[in-house]
């Protein structure tokens, strides 16, 4: 299988070098010195026990030298290069061609489907856990299971790339319900990301520090209580035991919004906290700890030139 990776950091990097043993791999990044580390040293992933697993991974800056057709292209960028990755992709897909997202928040899938299409577009979660630790560099801080969602017409071809990752030591299965499935990925970023890129903290203290989780509990109760309103059939049926479980599955990882804050970039906090505060307006539901944690993250981004 020829797959295209798209966006080349944390969870791109990870899933390159494990699929790279079984499928044509090629990473796109616009990071011109992370490229040319791998080019020069090949990619590396640590593991928590310190295990390094190098991988020699073709990696292009220019979408122009693919020279290929992808079977699949996988998205990994931040929720506002969405479009762009997309538009980038598309010329790029083989005929029969996927656009699979693993991307963090709501509207990501809809995005892709507005350039490529709906019937080449598939929502997918992952649970894995990675921080680009530096230039060629990233560590594998957790794992976790990944679900992919067929529509209709995509079944067999998602099915082969579920067992493609199982193959890889990607643990992946396959969900039903697209909407149910991202909306379950959403209620772990809300809480998660906020608080930790706040706090400054691996996600393990989260659950470790009682005025942490009590925010933490605060915010998926609200997002809970959105996605009832708008009938998203949730697949756990205690949501808050599943957000302290991946914190303890993940315990040493730095969220990605951690990450974000920490170089002095953008967040994804309009898709994430932010996209609870808008639906919940749309359907009635006060959302008082969302809204102000989306203003946190909005002013902790704004002064970041400033800080002390």
């Amino acid at each position: 299988m020829e797959i295209l990776i798209i966006g080349a950091g944390a969870i791109g990097g990870l899933f390159g070098v494990l699929l790279a043993d079984y499928a044509e791999v090629t990473l796109y990044t616009t990071n011109a010195e992370h490229a040319a580390v791998i080019n020069r040293e090949g990619l590396r992933v640590v593991d928590r026990n310190g295990r390094v697993r190098r991988s020699e991974l073709r990696i292009i800056t220019d979408p122009g030298c693919y020279g290929r057709r992808a079977d699949l292209a996988l998205i990994c960028t931040k929720a506002g290069s969405t479009t762009a990755a997309a538009q980038l992709a598309l010329p790029l897909l083989a005929d029969a061609g996927l656009v699979l997202t693993l991307q963090n928040g709501l509207g990501n899938l809809e995005r892709i489907a507005a350039v490529v299409g709906a019937e080449r577009a598939v929502a997918g979660i992952t649970s894995q856990a990675a921080t680009l630790i530096g230039p060629g560099q990233v560590r594998h801080a957790g794992s976790g299971p990944t679900v992919l969602a067929a529509s209709l017409g995509q079944s067999a071809r998602v099915e082969t790339i579920a067992a493609l990752f199982n193959r890889a030591g990607l643990p992946t299965r396959l969900a039903e319900d697209g909407d149910s499935l991202l909306w379950s990925k959403l209620i772990i970023n809300v809480g998660i990301n906020a608080l930790a890129a706040l706090f400054r903290v691996a996600n393990g203290i989260l659950v470790q520090i009682p005025e942490c989780e009590l925010l933490m509990t605060q915010a998926v109760d609200e997002a809970v209580a959105v996605a009832r309103a708008l009938h998203i059939d949730l697949p756990y049926e205690q949501q808050q035991d599943r957000v302290r479980e991946v914190c303890v599955l993940t315990s040493e990882n730095r969220a990605s919004m951690l990450q974000d804050i920490l170089r002095g970039g953008p967040t994804e906090i309009d898709v994430i906290n932010g996209a609870i505060v808008a639906k919940g307006s749309e359907v009635g539901v006060p959302t008082p700890v969302n809204l102000l944690l989306t203003q946190l993250i909005k002013a902790l981004e704004a002064t970041a030139p400033y800080r002390i």
